[in-house]
Parts: structure tokens; sequence; C-alpha cells
């Protein structure tokens, strides 16, 4: 019931809201993180192949787990809209205010720490998350209010100065958080380019033919964005808020039902026609047609355990591989360059990693090393690419 537990929430003291409303925030975020594991571990559950027709028993339990877990994230989800309607209905508005400069804490706890590029991206990410979850909120507190005051329209334009105070707080925020921390790690402007880059192409590798994961799921999977809670919530506060009586009314819904469908095809038609374009200009067509790294992964695998079991003839000759190993006498022998497999990225002059070694130097060191034989070849990190890293959780879980 949102009105009793609206009246429970309001009957608690400022500091005790305040506190509430972080604690809110950062079970979010590990329910999110949590969430999408369990609807990984059904969705591969479910789809895998079965030898038995017992086996298709464990789909059971993932899915009353999957449920539970949506039911209880939207629970969280009604309690933070709640707070926040609170904090818009109270006479001095301080917890609004309180609530609004916890947003400057984020600016603290981020600009002083050291970044690299990838960590900016995931950075980004949750940053876009973050926001879209807040408009859902703001239209959620906005349709009760309405509600409440009989959807009349000079309501609306009480409530749209707190809004409006809220969304530019935290594009304030965001912007200077992102403006300082490119700065104190001497990050140009244009990674962010980079990280559309890569965002447009898992949209664009997610139409493919042979593609492992839904439309737009790759996108929210790196975003660490779970639909499922938010759409069950919003879908309950508009049913209870908006009260359908006569066919004038269904007929209304249906015609709205039909326009929303409309919007979401064409809504798609152009992001994918966008990503295209993005994807084109950051020339990473030839990606499009990889496949993907389980496949790779197990076409590799296979491919070892052919060469294992494969006979050898007894008058061939011993040879060298590629690292300097002769079977015959079981030595090491320097060669005279090492070869990377690392996957390179589209990126302007200006932009380097911070950690990653420069390709001269990498020469440099290669060189110096081959010319002793006692010593050890150093090896340094491969650059990654952007699309390798954190490719389905902001947790980094990979699904192999």
């Amino acid at each position: 019931d949102y009105s009793m537990m609206y009246h429970l929430i309001r009957g608690q003291s400022v500091i005790k809201l305040y506190i509430i409303y972080n604690m809110l925030e950062v079970a979010d975020r590990l329910f999110s993180s949590f969430g999408q594991d369990i609807l990984d571990a059904l969705y591969w559950t479910a789809t895998e192949p079965k030898e038995k027709k017992r086996a298709h028993i464990g789909v059971i339990p993932h899915f009353l787990m999957a449920v539970l877990y949506v039911f209880l994230h939207a629970i969280l989800i009604m309690v933070q809209a709640t707070t926040l309607n609170v904090a818009f209905n109270s006479h001095n508005k301080s917890l609004l205010t309180i609530m609004m400069s916890n947003n400057f804490v984020e600016i603290k706890g981020s600009v002083f720490k050291k970044f690299e590029k990838n960590n900016l991206f995931q950075m980004s990410n949750s940053d876009i998350k973050e926001r879209f979850t807040n408009y859902i909120l703001l239209l959620i507190v906005c349709l009760r209010n309405m509600e409440q005051f009989s959807w009349n329209p000079d309501h609306l334009w009480v409530l749209f100065p707190d809004v409006v105070m809220v969304i530019t707080s935290e594009v304030a925020v965001d912007v200077v958080k992102h403006a300082f921390i490119t700065k104190f790690n001497d990050i140009s402007a244009d990674v962010y380019g980079e990280y559309r880059a890569s965002l447009a192409f898992d949209l664009v590798s997610s139409r493919q033919k042979n593609a492992y994961t839904d439309y737009s799921d790759s996108v929210s999977r790196r975003m660490g964005f779970i639909p499922l809670p938010l759409a069950l919530l919003l879908i309950k506060v508009v049913t209870s808020s908006v009260k359908i009586q006569g066919s004038l009314s269904f007929m209304c819904v249906m015609l709205f039902y039909l326009g929303m469908i409309t919007l979401k095809v064409l809504n798609s038609i152009v992001l994918l026609g966008t990503s295209c374009v993005f994807v084109k200009e950051a020339n990473m067509e030839e990606k499009l047609f990889d496949p993907p790294p389980s496949v790779a992964s197990s076409r590799a695998n296979s491919r070892a355990n052919r060469n294992k079991h494969a006979p050898t003839a007894s008058n061939q000759e011993p040879t060298t591989d590629k690292a300097g190993f002769s079977p015959a006498s079981g030595v090491l022998q320097p060669t005279n360059r090492l070869e990377s497999t690392a996957p390179s990225i589209p990126k302007s002059d200006s932009d380097t990693f911070l950690t990653t070694p420069d390709e001269e130097d990498d020469e440099k060191i290669t060189n110096t090393d081959t010319g002793l034989e006692g010593d050890e070849l150093r090896h340094r990190t491969p650059k990654k690419d952007l699309l390798e890293i954190d490719r389905f959780t902001i947790c980094g879980n990979r699904i192999d």
C-alpha cells in the first residue's frame, strides 16, 4: 500500500530519512549487481541443452529466486520513491536540500582519485543509469502528487521548480565531476567519443543473426541496469493512479498502448541508424564479423585438444616455435621480436592509458632483452579493448 508506506516514512525525522535514502542508494546498486547474476542463471538454465527430462525441474528454483528478487528490488525502489515524495511535500524543503547536497559528496569521493580510461568508462555508465533511474522516480512522484490533487494542472506548476532543481543539481554535479577527473588524470575529452562508439557497437552487434544477447541487452548489462523492477513499479503506480471507467476510457488506453508501441519501434530504428553511424566513424565495422568471445575461446580449446592428440611423424625435424623453444633441446632460445595479439582500439593521438606503456618503450624493452640469454623476458600487460572490459555487468562478471 503506497499510502500506508508514505505516512510511515513521513513520521520519521529528517536525519533518519537522509540516512535511509543513502542506504537505499547503496542497496540499489548491490541489488542490481546481484540481480543480473540471478537473471543470467535463470536464462542459461532455461536455454541450455538437457539430456534428460528430469533436468528441466532445475528451472523452477531459479525462476522462484528471480521472482523474489524482482519483488524485493521493486519494493526497494518504491521506498526510495516514497522518501523522495516526502521530501517534495515537506513544508520547509529541508529534506530535499539535504538530499540534493548528497550529490556533491560524489565530487569529494571521486575527483581526487586516480582514474584510467576504463574506470572512467564504468563511472560514465553508472552515471547514465543513475540519471535515468532518477527520472523514473521523479515521474512516480509527480503521478502520485497529481492523483492526490485530482489531476489539477495548477499543482503541476507547484512541483515543476523542485523537479527542475533536482535535475539541474544532478547534471551540474556530473559535469563538474567528469571535468575535474579528466583534468587531474590528463585524459582528453575525445575519450567520450570512444565510449559512445563502444555502446553503439554493443547495440549494433545485438542486431546480428548470430547475436548471443537480446536487443539492447548488451548495453543494459554494461551499465548494470535492470529494467524489470522499474517497469513493474511504474505499471503498479500508473494503474493505481489512473482510474479506468467506461468504454471510452478503454479505447483511450488502447490508443495510448498502440502509440507507445509505435514510439518504441521508431525509437529503435533511430537508435540503430545512429549507432551504425558511430560505428562507421570509429572504424569498428570489421569487429562486427568477429565471433563472440565464448565461441572463440571454445574453438581455441578444441583446436588445442586436436593438436594434443594428433600423431606426430618420427622423421619430422625439430622446429622452433614462436617463443623460441626447441622441443629437441629443451632450451628456451631468445627470439628477435615478441608478437602481441592484443586488439587495438580507435583512439586519438592525445589519448593514452595512464598505466599502458607506449609502443616505442615496448620495442626498446624487447630489443634489450633479446640480447641477454640468461635474463628473463619482461612482459607487460597488453592494451585491452574497451569492448572486452566489463562486457556483461558493471562488476565484471563474464559469461563464458
